[in-house]
């Protein structure tokens, strides 16, 4: 899949987003990819992930689990898990803090493939993988859809993204005056 494809699926989705918007991370954006809205028709899910496992598997990645945190990372790690054959869980912050939970437990050393909707600066898959090594797994590389960070966001293990976008981001003491004519909205589920 190519990026102008991947592109056309959140446009057909309605799920790139133009206005001003507070990201996950705190910074602030003037694009936002809504990565729920792209995920709300399986066989698009489908092809998306599909996509992705098949850049995970040129990459040479070998996991023997899928970890995605929650709740953005649900359904395209489940997605992603399905298409490469393994076991899908995923991290929850009951107490503020990624832990796995319900059950969810890996063998030590297990290699694990984390697997996040977006990246921006890469601070909910750090945080991640501290929960899956806590849990005595070992992330091998992550994946998401979207990194906008455009490569630069560090995750702490090799990042594998289906599509790399430059989408610019700012603190909130530092909006462009065209950003901060606009009231800003928080379109995620984790609090900035």
């Amino acid at each position: 899949m190519t990026d102008l494809e991947v592109l056309a699926e959140f446009r057909d989705a309605g799920a790139l987003l133009e206005g001003h918007f507070i990201l996950s991370s705190g910074l602030r954006s003037a694009r936002y990819l809504q990565c729920a809205r792209v995920l709300t028709d399986p066989a698009r899910a489908a092809r998306l992930a599909a996509a992705l496992a098949d850049k995970v598997r040129a990459a040479g990645i070998m996991a023997d689990a899928v970890i995605a945190p929650a709740m953005g990372g649900l359904i395209v790690g489940y997605e992603l898990a399905r298409q490469l054959g393994l076991a899908s869980m995923f991290v929850e912050r009951p107490q503020g803090v990624f832990e796995l939970r319900r059950g969810f437990a890996l063998e030590p050393g297990a290699r694990v493939l984390l697997c996040e909707d977006v990246v921006t600066t890469g601070l909910s898959s750090r945080e991640a993988v501290a929960a899956v090594e806590a849990a005595g797994g070992r992330v091998v590389a992550a994946a998401c859809l979207v990194d906008r960070s455009n490569g630069t966001a560090d995750v702490g293990v090799p990042l594998i993204p289906l599509i790399r976008l430059d989408v610019p981001s700012y603190a909130p003491d530092a909006l462009p005056p065209e950003l901060a004519a606009i009231p800003a909205i928080k379109p995620g589920s984790r609090a900035a």
